[in-house]
């Protein structure tokens, strides 16, 4: 398939940020504690320089939102970039992490591209023309029930403070299978067809920004818990197929204000 001008840029932006983590994967690196009591290493500083780069050469009037440097020019179109998502597991030497890179315009998320080099896999979408994985087009499962739906849930520390938590946990002794694949893997899964539904909370759109064309591109439904749209304040996450994310919705009822949880 023939890509948009600006699909081609996060590709080459996302090839740009793998070369730079190639380099230091594996070395020993210096590893800061940034206020929010994350890490934060020289890879991620450098990736980002990288993405941010290739894609002011390219859309020099875009503005752009990183992880490492925050917001810079126009909101009305917006790349939004977390240069290494999993920097925990990049730091311990697995390859759980990627890098995410969308794009906002015209008040919603256009296209997302979802990078994980070290894992060996590259998911992308665009606004009306697919999901890929490994430029493979992908589709999400059709799944109805359930009790056949394979789970995926991930940063669960709010909901395990909520009210919903014993909801959850009903809603867990239904499903086929529960598993925790975390981060960009459960939702390549997930728009992938290979598990049929993800839960999470205590997210950053920037780690879900991407990944929200991506599973809508192939077929799914991608809400906050309370059944919203994803938006730049958004901080959970429930991803299904639609007929399950309608009964997934019924069953765990989520208020995002802190003074409900």
């Amino acid at each position: 398939m023939s890509h948009s001008p600006e699909l081609r840029a996060a590709l080459l932006a996302a090839e740009a940020a793998a070369m730079v983590i190639r380099r230091y994967y594996g070395q020993p690196i210096d590893v800061r504690t940034k206020a929010d009591q994350s890490p934060v290493t020289e890879a991620d500083v450098g990736s980002e320089q990288a993405i941010r780069a290739v894609l002011a050469e390219h859309f020099p009037n875009y503005g752009f939102y990183g992880e490492e440097t925050g917001q810079h020019g126009s909101r009305d179109c917006l790349w939004l970039v977390d240069p290494i998502d999993g920097t925990k597991a990049f730091v311990r030497g697995y390859p759980m992490f990627s890098t995410q890179i969308a794009l906002w315009r015209d008040g919603r998320f256009q296209l997302g591209v979802s990078s994980a080099p070290l894992y060996g896999e590259l998911a992308y979408a665009e606004r009306g023309r697919g999901a890929w994985l490994n430029d493979r087009p992908i589709k999400i499962s059709s799944v109805s029930r359930i009790e056949e739906a394979a789970l995926s849930s991930g940063n669960l520390k709010s909901l395990a403070a909520s009210r919903q938590w014993d909801d959850y946990g009903k809603l867990v002794a239904r499903v086929s299978r529960i598993r925790g694949y975390g981060d960009f893997l459960h939702y390549h899964l997930l728009a992938a067809g290979k598990i049929d539904a993800v839960i999470e909370s205590d997210v950053n759109i920037l780690d879900i920004a991407a990944l929200v064309t991506l599973v809508e591109e192939a077929g799914g439904t991608f809400t906050t818990l309370s059944g919203a749209a994803i938006d730049f304040a958004s901080t959970s996450v429930l991803a299904a197929n639609p007929t399950l994310h309608r009964q997934i919705a019924s069953r765990l009822p989520w208020d995002e204000s802190p003074s409900h949880r």
